[in-house]
């Protein structure tokens, strides 16, 4: 399969983090309704509507963008309501965790058209316990560095999924360390190196750097939320025509079809040492696992079912990690962005390589096509369909 293909056939995900609960203060703090998950009760990750046109411009179609975005807008606080009343939409919106400033970055590139989400899983063992870690097979490293980074554009023609192997070999910009207060000059280092060493403010800055497409909204999830909401929606169905062993991951998946479960699932998308093309190989799984995953979610029984929807709901909003200027309306627009990337119409992609083995001073890395990577980053700003 080429690396820069779309990937038909599946439909719409979330990612998630563990994070402590964010229960509003006691003078905007809502009583639970019935059959809606206490504030307290542990929880993960969910998602969400909207094209959108460019703040200010006098576009039309960025206009006839908003006027559909109010709508899709509405009509999810509409479905928010009608599960749980008004308690439900402030007890969500106080669940937000906007910890990530994308107005302290500096300098950046240009806006582009559409909206563009960074969407980051991250390996954070924040949430588990040492039996947690043990049974999930994710070691006890502490601190987060990425496994999964996912440029999703959504505009006038349609939404976009694009994987960027986190072994891909980029420019961090200038940064300053910030357990030290030292600086570093701009250098050149694996993607992954961005997140570990500077956290999601590095990491938006070097994507926004060697892509040239303006980051509108940063997503991150964990090792823990990405369970919880894999096992919240009751297991996820995928079809394998070969058998997954890999020791480092604990998956031991065989062939044929099956619903996994949480673990399960982390085993499936972290795995890659039985990859071909190793870090390539499971990106490409990540994304067909989150087409999965976004099928189940959105389906009715899913939706329909409190059981369901809203322990997924609970799940998504208690670990995940969101910038300052996302709101449930723009969590729903990550979700419906989701949906479209990876149903029958939208588009799957890898970044274009041109070295998938690149021998570097950290090791082996990825490296990109430039000029084929190009043209596809030129069309995800400009909201052109990829050529």
């Amino acid at each position: 399969m080429s690396d820069w293909t779309d990937q038909p056939g599946e439909r719409p995900p979330e990612w998630s983090a563990r994070r402590e609960p964010l229960v509003p203060p006691p003078s905007t703090r809502t009583a639970p309704l019935p059959g809606m998950p206490s504030p307290a009760a542990p929880g993960r990750y969910d998602s969400g509507p909207d094209p959108r046109g460019g703040r200010g411009s006098r576009n039309p179609r960025r206009r006839a963008g908003r006027g559909r975005r109010y709508l899709r807008t509405a009509a999810v606080l509409s479905s928010l309501l009608l599960l749980g009343g008004a308690g439900t939409y402030v007890w969500a919106d106080t669940r937000l965790n906007q910890e990530v400033d994308l107005g302290a970055l500096g300098a950046r590139v240009p806006a582009g058209e559409g909206t563009t989400y960074l969407v980051v899983g991250s390996d954070s063992r924040e949430g588990l316990s040492e039996q947690d870690r043990k049974d999930l097979n994710t070691g006890s490293a502490e601190g987060r560095r990425t496994d999964s980074v996912i440029l999703l554009h959504t505009g006038a023609n349609g939404a976009t999924m694009l994987s960027l192997p986190r072994d891909s070999w980029v420019t961090l910009p200038p940064y300053v360390d910030p357990g030290t207060g030292r600086s570093h000059r701009a250098a050149p280092d694996k993607l992954n190196a961005a997140f570990s060493l500077g956290g999601p403010d590095l990491l938006v800055r070097t994507v926004e750097r060697n892509t040239g497409v303006r980051v509108d909204h940063y997503a991150e999830i964990g090792f823990a939320g990405f369970v919880g909401v894999v096992d919240a929606v009751g297991g996820v169905d995928l079809c394998l025509d070969k058998a997954v062993r890999d020791e480092d991951s604990g998956a031991d998946l065989p062939a044929g079809c099956q619903t996994l479960d949480g673990a399960e699932a982390l085993a499936f998308v972290r795995q890659r040492k039985q990859e071909a093309q190793g870090d390539l190989g499971r990106t490409r799984n990540q994304q067909r696992f989150l087409a999965a995953l976004a099928r189940k979610a959105a389906a009715p029984a899913t939706l329909a079912d409190p059981s369901k929807s809203f322990p997924t709901l609970d799940a998504g909003l208690d670990t995940l990690i969101v910038d300052e200027g996302t709101e449930l309306p723009d969590l729903m627009g990550l979700f419906e962005a989701l949906r479209k990337a990876t149903g029958g119409g939208g588009r799957r992609l890898n970044v274009p390589v041109a070295d998938p083995d690149l021998r570097t001073s950290k090791g082996s890395a990825v490296k990109w096509d430039d000029r084929r990577a190009r043209a596809l980053f030129d069309a995800l700003r400009e909201d052109r369909l990829p050529g």
